[in-house]
């Protein structure tokens, strides 16, 4: 009984190395970017297609990787996705130009959207006992909520010291390291569905479609409405509507609509959304203030984070792992979208003459409690009530909509900030002007955060009524919650992951 716990633990070591390196690497290359500029010949307005390349194949093919994990085998699908993650970070590293960069980030992301959601799927389906998978769950959201922060720590002291092709080489051990010990620890899952009925046109309109969904975004917040967006957000609009018509066609659905009858499923991809696109924004924004308005170096602004990469852990793994099965996930959820909407109102308090300790630590630590909260209750909810079988198309849902959020979130709040600055600066862009426009990034950023709680509020409070009273009869014995938690509408005896 020992070495299974041993190997079932050993099995969610390898697979949460594997996420953390996936969401690191979103933004672990942002500080490295002007390091880049010059030696790869890079535009300014080119530069940011480091970051929205990835973003852009990792969001638009992360349904196709949830799917292909549940038809042609979890653990097949993970190794082949780390693997070419490590091939393509080697080869980010070795570009010689700009073009050779974006392609080998584009790589990346492909990479990224065939291994994380295989990689949650194999988590759920590796803790079928409710206590574990609590345990497990928690410490996932953990993994993941620090990801992105400690991406920007890592990315300013490798960059100072070694050079910005270590950011990209760093990943090349972990991942082919990683990916030659699954191939002996991981054991292949049953498939689900037939591969002779794979949706391939499915595949492809929403992975087009949504691909042109954030390149059109992208593309207003770097050059305003223009023709190429205008074609892309139209390109986008008909080909989800060719997918959405061909899902409802097939034998063997990409996506089968019937899964958001499980309605916390439901509630975390729309929360997710809005969440992502604050914290994108968030980081985008305090990365560009403490170096241009306060002049720190690239490890100095890296270290900015680490306060909050370091709380997102503690409390994720601390305390919210211990207060699942206890209290209902949606509670846990609301709590933490409300702490993350009160950091960013005091991260709209910006000025001038701020530092890091006036400007940065209040908020970032009030930061990292309420996403340590939100991003781990978000992950729980969204395999919740959903059957093994179709957990990895779950996963990628989640996935996807961390990454649209965050592509469409930079691009409007980007803007936005954009649009308030250009207001106030008379001439070149001095920092009270650059300020403003992050102020009112921030604004905006809370207010979205806070729709998302009353999303997570309103979907507490209208589970049925006989599945509130046996979550609280659990609860109050202190036994974890299983299946009443995020009740299907259709299917009340579903199994997934507990809460």
């Amino acid at each position: 009984m020992k070495s299974v716990i041993d190997r079932r633990w050993g099995v969610f070591t390898l697979l949460a190395i594997a996420q953390f390196v996936v969401i690191l690497d979103i933004s672990v290359v942002n500080i490295a970017l002007p390091s880049m500029q010059a030696p790869l010949g890079f535009t300014q307005d080119g530069l940011q297609w480091v970051v929205d390349a990835y973003m852009l194949t990792f969001g638009g093919f992360l349904l196709l990787g949830g799917r292909a994990a549940d038809l042609f085998g979890r653990k097949k699908i993970f190794l082949a996705g780390l693997t070419l993650f490590g091939l393509a970070s080697f080869a980010c590293g070795m570009s010689d130009t700009s073009t050779q960069l974006i392609a080998a980030r584009a790589a990346q992301g492909l990479g990224g959207a065939l291994m994380s959601p295989a990689a949650l799927s194999l988590v759920v389906v590796t803790f079928p006992e409710d206590r574990e998978r609590n345990r497990a769950m928690g410490l996932w959201g953990a993994v993941a909520a620090a990801g992105g922060a400690t991406g920007v720590v890592l990315g300013g002291v490798i960059t100072d010291a070694l050079g910005w092709e270590w950011v990209f080489w760093i990943n090349v051990p972990l991942t082919l390291g990683a990916a030659l010990v699954g191939v002996r620890l991981l054991t292949e899952t049953e498939r689900s569905g037939n591969v002779r009925h794979f949706d391939a046109l499915g595949a492809i309109t929403v992975t087009a479609g949504l691909s042109a969904l954030i390149y059109g975004f992208v593309r207003i917040g770097e050059h305003g409405w223009d023709g190429r967006a205008g074609v892309a957000l139209a390109a986008a609009a008909v080909l989800l509507v060719v997918f959405v018509i061909t899902e409802l066609n097939v034998p063997e659905p990409v996506v089968d609509f019937s899964i958001f009858k499980v309605r916390g499923l439901t509630a975390a991809n729309v929360i997710m959304l809005m969440f992502s696109a604050g914290a994108v924004a968030m980081t985008f924004f305090v990365t560009i203030y403490v170096q241009r308005v306060l002049n720190y170096g690239p490890i100095a602004a890296g270290l900015c984070f680490l306060p909050i990469a370091v709380g997102q852990v503690i409390t994720a793994q601390v305390v919210v792992g211990r207060l699942m099965g206890r209290v209902h996930i949606f509670t846990v959820l609301v709590i933490g979208l409300g702490l993350t909407a009160a950091s960013f109102l005091w991260f709209a308090q910006l000025s001038t003459d701020g530092s890091f300790l006036k400007s940065i630590l209040g908020p970032g630590l009030l930061l990292a409690v309420g996403s340590g909260f939100a991003f781990t209750a978000l992950v729980v909810s969204s395999v919740s009530g959903v059957e093994p079988e179709r957990s990895g198309i779950a996963g990628g849902m989640i996935n996807m909509c961390q990454q649209i959020g965050g592509a469409l979130g930079l691009a409007i709040l980007a803007s936005v900030a954009t649009w308030r600055t250009n207001r106030i600066a008379d001439g070149p862009v001095d920092d009270s002007a650059l300020t403003a426009g992050f102020r009112l990034g921030f604004l905006v950023a809370a207010a979205l955060i806070a729709l998302g709680a009353v999303v997570g509020w309103l979907a507490t409070r209208t589970r049925p009524a006989a599945a509130g009273s046996a979550a609280g009869s659990s609860a109050a014995q202190g036994a974890p919650v299983r299946e009443v938690i995020e009740p299907s509408v259709d299917e009340p005896h579903a199994t997934g992951a507990t809460s």
